[in-house]
């Protein structure tokens, strides 16, 4: 976790930075929220910024945006004013912690902004064969592709392997590059100099830069353009990195890890993907099977999805119903591992009494995994197809292929919480051509799911999953 700690450092702020610190926290200080955000751009990378309330905590948030920079804010104060609390919360602050600070409430902060209750868990055989795979090649120096289908847990798999390799003290860099249009792309990586366009204002490190001695995460690297890939493949060859405007090359020493939930070789094939970044990139290949392929690690993510958010929302902790454990047993999750932990998230907070029964265990659109039919309906599968398939039917009679297309899209974009990477890998179409889609539809008036929220949005966030 690496801390940076905003205002002037006094007795009772400093107190709280040793309490950071205690809790292995790596701390950086400034004064003013220009300096904050000006040592961000130059690549001091931060996890969490803690700062003074008293400061321009919107100011700082706005300035860090316009740098494309995301970093959580914490803010605090010495003398506990609910009133510049409340303003610091509006401002953006995710939390505030008040000053002289409790260690509990230090170590309850740190723990939930580092989000490090992301623990790679399993107990099925299949799944137990990669991490050991992954276990041989962690500490080497080798670049690793990680595939499978979206919400099987690649980025975890990723954190994984920087945790247990030669560079674990460094930083680790994650760069989704689905979520990052491509004219933004080439300087979210190998940063900008002053002036290299228009916004420019003054030099950015890339995340190469900031990875330096460390791990980069090349999330959904198939979505990448080709002009860039080239220049990756580059970086990855020569080790060293040409900044957007630059006029000499600057040496990096990272390590690679690239995901893709897409067939890489059908993409080399269709012309998309360049071969020999391919080669470069899968010196090896971690495939991560589906959830439906590993039933035996469902009940165990289960029961830790259901600790992890009692904890997160106060309840007690219950335990599955034998009837819960054989849905989720019976269920095929599509969204796999993260599906799983949405729909886990639900049940503690709509389950009553001792348990959690199959019926707190619903899907995004309120139903249950195992839906009944009324008494008067045919309760057998068949039945059920059968009528299904007579409403949709039905209900498609009549309308253009453009209108069922988008029907199709935004259904699926719900039915995913507006996760864009996974509503374009159940559609089977690339996360560009459904940013398209739905910027057509945002510019027809149409009101677009906002990203993991469920709320419509009258546009389309380019930074969405």
């Amino acid at each position: 976790m690496r801390l940076l700690v905003v205002g002037r450092l006094s007795g009772q702020l400093a107190a709280a930075v040793k309490m950071a610190m205690a809790h292995g926290a790596k701390v950086n200080h400034v004064e003013r929220t220009d300096q904050a955000t000006e040592q961000l751009r130059r690549g001091q990378g931060a996890d969490l910024l803690m700062v003074d309330y008293n400061l321009d905590i919107a100011g700082l948030i706005a300035a860090n945006e316009l740098e494309r920079i995301f970093v959580p804010v914490v803010a605090c104060g010495v003398d506990n004013d609910a009133g510049k609390a409340a303003a610091a919360i509006r401002a953006g602050a995710k939390e505030f912690i008040p000053l002289p600070p409790e260690a509990d409430l230090i170590a309850a902060v740190l723990a939930a902004v580092a989000d490090d209750e992301r623990p790679l868990i399993s107990a099925d055989p299949s799944m137990q064969a990669v991490i050991k795979l992954a276990d041989q090649v962690a500490r080497s120096e080798a670049s690793i592709l990680i595939t499978g289908e979206s919400g099987v847990g690649k980025e975890v798999m990723a954190r994984y392997l920087h945790q247990h390799s030669k560079r674990a003290e460094r930083p680790f860099i994650s760069v989704n590059c689905a979520a990052i249009p491509d004219n933004l792309l080439e300087s979210e990586l190998f940063g900008h100099e002053k002036g290299a366009f228009t916004g420019a204002v003054a030099r950015r490190i890339g995340k190469f830069e900031e990875a330096d001695g460390g791990t980069l995460l090349l999330d959904e690297i198939s979505e990448m353009d080709a002009r860039l890939q080239a220049k990756l493949l580059r970086a990855i060859q020569e080790r060293i990195i040409d900044r957007v405007g630059g006029t000499k090359p600057v040496p990096v020493n990272i390590r690679i890890i690239a995901t893709s939930n897409r067939d890489l070789a059908k993409a080399v094939a269709e012309g998309t993907f360049r071969e020999d970044l391919l080669y470069r990139l899968n010196v090896v290949n971690l495939r991560l099977p589906a959830l439906r392929e590993r039933p035996g690690d469902v009940a165990v993510l289960a029961d830790h999805f259901v600790r992890k958010y009692a904890a997160a929302n106060g309840v007690p902790v219950r335990p599955l119903s034998p009837d819960a454990r054989r849905a989720l047993a019976a269920h095929r999750w599509p969204g796999n591992v993260r599906e799983l932990e949405n729909a886990m998230h639900r049940a503690v907070l709509l389950a009553v009494g001792p348990e959690i029964d199959a019926e707190a265990i619903r899907l995004p659109d309120g139903q249950p995994l195992t839906g009944a039919v009324g008494a008067h309906g045919d309760n057998s599968v068949a039945g059920r197809a059968a009528q299904t398939a007579d409403a949709v039917s039905r209900a498609y009679v009549g309308q253009t292929v453009a209108q069922m297309e988008k029907t199709l899209i935004l259904d699926t974009l719900t039915h995913c919480l507006g996760n864009r990477t996974h509503a374009a890998n159940i559609l089977g179409i690339s996360i560009r051509t459904l940013r398209n889609k739905l910027n057509e539809y945002a510019d027809e008036g149409v009101q677009i799911i906002a990203p993991q929220t469920g709320i419509a949005t009258g546009g389309y966030g380019v930074s969405a999953a």
